[in-house]
């Protein structure tokens, strides 16, 4: 059964920026890319980088360790040297509140 869980404030990731929460013991990159936002598992699967402290590139987030990247909306790896996806989660916005929904 799935959890929504209130992890942070809309004004709390202004746009083109990354914030990390944690969320049901879950590190979370909270992604504002056009002014929407995402939400993925802050961790390259390469080598376990943290996507929070890499660069927002479009609807991209690259890794600060060896510049693997991921799309924010799928989790898909768009550039080595990652080729696993990282895990997205689903994003609720409402009344200025970011929940994310946990398995």
């Amino acid at each position: 059964m799935a959890t929504l869980l209130e992890v942070a404030k809309l004004d709390e990731v202004p746009a083109g920026r990354i914030k990390v929460v944690e969320a049901g013991g879950r590190r979370i990159a909270l992604c504002n890319y056009d002014g929407k936002i995402y939400a993925i598992a802050d961790e390259c699967t390469h080598d376990r980088g943290p996507l929070d402290q890499g660069e927002l590139i479009g609807r991209e987030v690259e890794c600060p360790r060896h510049g693997a990247r991921f799309d924010i909306e799928t989790g898909r790896a768009t550039r080595l040297p990652a080729v696993r996806p990282v895990k997205t989660y689903p994003v609720v916005v409402n009344d200025g509140s970011i929940a994310v929904e946990l398995e």
